[in-house]
């Protein structure tokens, strides 16, 4: 039977963090969905962690994996979207826990010709550190404990009201103003509009833009919405060094913002000549690139 959406999760290696996101997993509020691994080179301890869970879980896990040859994940993006068999697609990162909620958030809060964009919670390494497989499926790691709510007070972890599940809407606008922006790890959207703009782009070779600001910008270009799903679907991050964006990435999404060009060259295929075509977004008045 076909299931109401895909969760994408973009991993290299750190099986223990993988682990603890399946864990999560189980525990979802809803089963309605399928579980893409996109795998960018990882160690055969990922492959024999999957081959454990599946029998456990209640949703197909697909696992894609191709060599490691650097970083390539915005190509794994690509072949998740291709294997994908539902119409919506959730992306987060294998370093992160989602609240119980965090799927149904998402599934409930869908909207045509939308991009949900959510937060994150970043956990310290000592907080990392000390979370065990028990307290992910008691569902404690949800809870904003006193060793937390310390580490948050000295700021060793960041951004603690993001952890803050709220149902009430009116509420939520209340608190949270600001323009929607996307993160990498959680963001929705659906599968027809990342055709259309021919996908990740696969140029970037480096972490940071390519997977999220990069994305953002050619789906708007095309009329896509950013809508905020600040207060649902909470996520943890787990703790590792922190990404430095390579030059060459910010030269190339320079690039991007310049072009005004919503359809890359290297995404879910290749495309070799481009033309200027809005006739396709009617009334939306936004600008892609198609093939010629």
């Amino acid at each position: 039977m076909k299931k109401s959406l895909t969760l994408v999760v973009a991993v290299y290696n750190a099986v223990r963090y993988l682990e603890l996101l399946f864990a999560a997993l189980l525990r979802q509020s809803m089963n309605d969905f399928e579980v893409i691994v996109a795998d960018d080179g990882s160690g055969p301890e990922i492959r024999k962690l999957i081959e454990t869970v599946t029998p456990q879980s209640s949703f197909p896990i697909i696992h894609l994996w191709h060599e490691d040859a650097g970083f390539r994940k915005n190509v794994m993006l690509n072949k998740a979207i291709n294997a994908s068999q539902t119409d919506y697609l959730v992306f987060i990162d294998g370093d992160c826990l989602p609240h119980r909620q965090f799927l149904h958030d998402h599934s409930q809060n869908r909207r045509p010709n939308s991009l949900l964009c959510g937060r994150r919670v970043n956990l310290s390494k000592d907080i990392t550190d000390r979370l065990t497989l028990e307290d992910v499926r008691s569902g404690r790691y949800e809870k904003l404990s006193w060793a937390l709510l310390f580490d948050g007070l000295l700021a060793r972890s960041t951004n603690l009201e993001d952890a803050v599940r709220i149902e009430n809407g009116f509420i939520r606008r209340l608190l949270h103003r600001n323009k929607a922006r996307i993160l990498g790890c959680n963001f929705s959207v659906e599968k027809k509009l990342l055709e259309r703009i021919n996908g990740f782009n696969e140029d970037y070779r480096a972490p940071g833009l390519g997977e999220d600001s990069d994305i953002a910008f050619r789906l708007a270009l095309t009329g896509v919405q950013l809508m905020s799903l600040r207060y649902l679907a909470v996520l943890l991050h787990l703790y590792h060094p922190r990404t430095v964006v390579e030059d060459a990435n910010k030269e190339l999404y320079e690039r991007v913002l310049a072009s005004q060009n919503a359809l890359c060259r290297n995404g879910l295929r290749e495309i070799e000549h481009l033309k200027l075509s809005s006739k396709d977004f009617g009334s939306q008045g936004g600008k892609v690139y198609t093939k010629s």
